[in-house]
């Protein structure tokens, strides 16, 4: 295991040891939505707290076989960033069952889940060890089962609302996460028109002209036939930062 997959594995069974031990406490941490106001840890807490060994299993299990290759793909920050905001988006969304107590991990796992099913959509999951199916197919019918029982009132001990709601927070913080990715960002800028002042646009304007276009190849001359065609179309402003570099690249020191 990775190294904060093993830490939420960890703290996940060493809670559910002491729960077991003094389940008095239970209720100081579950999340009752309607009691966030008055009680604003539980949006947290209550991914910590697991109603029996069955439900801790499960869950671990899923952080087990999905966390450690998303870890790695994200880092260890952006992991437990998709990790929490999946959870609280689940506590949030629990909201449409206001007075009901809630436990357990299940909404920061999907959230887990759905990042594996963003990167890997078609890797095969075992259902059971026995059926196949591929992440994205296995994301999109527990997002329609939870739909169903979230809307049907079928909850069956359930938390519908929560799984939902990872499923919303992780993909979320997926989209805010990508948005500001410096690689997006760079190839962002460097196919934008540079933006510069309307001096600085003239000062370059006339290091260009001094450009000797005989003394160029015919490739790169049809080329400056193009870029210098377009200044005049629509201004220095509407070059991209390759051509202002080809335009650089020639230019007579």
């Amino acid at each position: 295991m990775t190294r904060w997959v093993s830490r939420l594995v960890y703290a996940n069974v060493a809670v559910f040891l002491v729960t077991s031990l003094q389940p008095q406490v239970m209720p100081l941490f579950w999340l009752v939505p309607a009691g966030i106001p008055f009680r604003p840890w539980t949006p947290i807490t209550y991914m910590f707290l697991h109603g029996n060994l069955w439900h801790l299993f499960f869950n671990m299990l899923a952080l087990f076989f999905f966390g450690p290759r998303l870890e790695q793909r994200l880092g260890g920050r952006h992991f437990l960033g998709l990790y929490f905001s999946s959870g609280i988006t689940g506590a949030l969304l629990s909201l449409f069952t206001p007075y009901v107590p809630i436990v357990g991990a299940s909404g920061a796992v999907f959230g887990v889940l759905l990042g594996f099913a963003r990167y890997w959509p078609r890797d095969q999951i075992y259902i059971w060890g026995v059926f196949p199916v591929q992440a994205r197919w296995l994301v999109a019918g527990m997002t329609a089962l939870s739909l169903y029982g979230g809307f049907s009132g079928a909850h069956g001990g359930i938390a519908h609302f929560a799984h939902l709601g990872g499923f919303v927070g992780g993909f979320a913080y997926l989209k805010w996460m990508e948005h500001r990715s410096p690689a997006r960002q760079f190839r962002a800028k460097a196919s934008a028109p540079a933006q510069r002042s309307s001096g600085s646009d003239g000062a370059d304007l006339k290091r260009w002209q001094r450009i000797r276009r005989e003394e160029m190849h015919p490739v790169n001359r049809d080329e400056l036939d193009r870029v210098m065609e377009k200044i005049r179309a629509s201004g220095v402003g509407s070059l991209t930062a390759d051509e202002r570099a080809f335009l650089d690249r020639f230019t007579p020191e």
